[in-house]
């Protein structure tokens, strides 16, 4: 039962290939320049944003995964997504593959972040989040109409695994205190802010993927239930690491100052609703379903660690 991941090169395209070995040894990945991460994974080198490569990675696939992450760029991702998005589902009906859709909660927007749940609604305030809206859209109407058998899987923000530059904690607070410098947060240190840890996440895709009672409803991935402040994980770092417990808060205004010279900061503004107000992910759905208990914060955070650690150790010999 071939099952293929697009976008097999990232942070959750890594770790999902490890989760999937529970369930198949036909593992075809998809990017660019794919790499093998178990010895019996089959690599397809592939131009994602273009509709016939698509079309080529997705045949024969029983079920693919979307686990693509365009450059963090709005331009970017008007370009990108949509079109990618609807060439994935045209592909899947056509080869009667199953998707599971790696998501985000940029669709869900304002006040409707202090408890996000799968009866969430779409809500987007920011500019990612209305292309994010649009394809979750695009899933919800094949579902509906079209008979495919899809699942989005939302995530909230994340860490650990090879989660490195694409995780604001690791590279406002871990890299930070590594440094002997002081941790960094937007907004406000004080509200609740939840994060997923990559292996967890990636092993609830795999697990959603292969359950067919699963299709055709959105799930929020296995989650650490514990509501924890963006000082709290400062804490957690800096007690693992044996650093001093010392951060800064940068407001919103000094976020968007940032943005004229350093271009991440321009893009990271207008999602500083997640940090201003509790942004809390509750997947009790999964975790009741499967009867499923996370991986807890603090435990999450040593792992994280000490897997940067063995990774330096391997890079240094």
């Amino acid at each position: 039962m071939k099952q293929t991941i697009l976008g097999a090169g990232g942070a959750i395209g890594i770790e999902l290939a490890k989760a999937l070995t529970e369930y198949t040894s036909d593992i075809r990945l998809v990017s660019r320049n794919p790499k093998k991460v178990n010895l019996t994974d089959s690599l397809f080198p592939a131009d994602l944003t273009k509709r016939e490569d698509v079309f080529k990675a997705v045949a024969d696939s029983h079920i693919t995964y979307v686990a693509i992450g365009f450059p963090y760029k709005t331009s970017t991702w008007k370009e990108t997504w949509v079109p990618f998005i609807q060439n994935v589902v045209d592909a899947c009906l056509e080869h009667n593959s199953k998707l599971v859709f790696f998501d985000n909660v940029y669709a869900i927007g304002g006040n409707n972040v202090n408890r996000i749940t799968e009866n969430s609604p779409i809500s987007p305030t920011s500019k990612k989040g209305e292309i994010r809206a649009e394809v979750d859209r695009i899933i919800l109407k094949n579902m509906e109409k079209n008979n495919l058998q899809a699942i989005i899987a939302r995530s909230p923000d994340f860490f650990g695994g090879t989660a490195r530059q694409s995780s604001v904690l690791m590279n406002l607070v871990y890299d930070n205190l590594v440094k002997n410098k002081k941790a960094q947060w937007f907004c406000n240190s004080k509200v609740v802010h939840s994060m997923g840890y990559v292996p967890e996440l990636a092993k609830g895709t795999a697990m959603l993927g292969n359950t067919t009672e699963a299709y055709n409803q959105i799930w929020n991935l296995p989650t650490d239930p514990q509501r924890i402040t963006g000082q709290e994980w400062i804490t957690l770092f800096a007690s693992e690491l044996g650093k001093e417990n010392k951060f800064t808060v940068l407001p919103n205004w000094i976020v968007k100052g940032f943005g004229l010279i350093v271009p991440v900061m321009k893009e990271l503004a207008e999602m500083n609703y997640q940090y201003d107000r509790d942004y809390y992910f509750d997947s009790t759905k999964f975790n009741s379903y499967f009867n499923f208990t996370p991986i807890s914060h603090a435990v999450a955070v040593k792992q994280a660690i000490e897997q940067l650690k063995d990774n330096t150790e391997i890079t240094t010999r």
